[in-house]
């Protein structure tokens, strides 16, 4: 499996290659934005990127916006020298899939991405007749994808689509903010409860927006989150 790593700073870049490679992955390098992109459409089978926030010519987040603008879903793991609860929020709203700090242990990266990857592929595998209707919504599980019931497309991100198809998927049931960490980002619950509450805010907003105002994910105070069998 191809990974992009993308960070102006070159001991970061080939640190982070070499314990991919260790891990049987095949690391690309960049070191700014532009190039990044660049490689990303020379490069069609990259299958993760790893990308640093504050960077030259273009940065991280402006890279990010860009690429799920263009619907592109690939996993994307964020690195950033910030790490206050606004950096991170900013973060996983523009997209991103999973933040980490610097500095950062190299393992607990690599475990994040072994994480990402194996959600990506799960979701990859998943059954082509596997639709779910609910409230306002037609969730199509193979191919993610979410469509209001008058045909209108809603773009989600791979942990957004995790979020909405899992409550979708079980009504009536709560699920508290470690259950949907667990099952969604396929790690063991550490601090996700700011880190869940951010994504499914943009879930929702999301949902709203193409609904007219369709409140489709209700929270349970003190609880957790869950979607009514209407």
């Amino acid at each position: 499996m191809k990974i992009l790593i993308v960070d102006d700073d070159r001991e970061i870049v080939d640190l982070l290659s070499i314990y991919s490679k260790n891990e049987g992955y095949e690391p690309l390098k960049a070191y700014n934005g532009i190039q990044a992109l660049q490689m990303l459409k020379q490069n069609l089978d990259i299958q993760l990127i790893i990308l640093d926030v504050m960077m030259p010519k273009k940065d991280g987040i402006t890279v990010l916006k860009e690429l799920r603008d263009d619907e592109n879903h690939i996993p994307v793991l964020i690195l950033s020298a910030k790490s206050t609860d606004m950096d991170k929020i900013q973060g996983l709203t523009s997209g991103a899939d999973d933040y980490v700090s610097k500095p950062f242990n190299p393992l607990e990266v690599m475990a994040r991405i072994k994480s990402l990857l194996r959600r990506s592929t799960r979701s990859q595998q998943e059954s082509e007749q596997d639709v779910i209707e609910v409230g306002p919504l037609v969730i199509t599980k193979q191919s993610h994808e979410v469509k209001t019931l008058t045909g209108k497309d809603i773009q989600l991100t791979a942990l957004e689509f995790g979020i909405l198809y899992l409550l979708a998927s079980n009504p009536n049931r709560v699920f508290s903010a470690d259950e949907i960490f667990e099952r969604v980002w396929l790690q063991e619950s550490i601090v996700s409860a700011k880190t869940v509450m951010v994504h499914v805010s943009h879930l929702r907003d999301k949902i709203e927006t193409a609904t007219g105002g369709e409140k489709v994910i209700q929270t349970v105070w003190g609880v957790g989150y869950k979607i009514t069998d209407k």
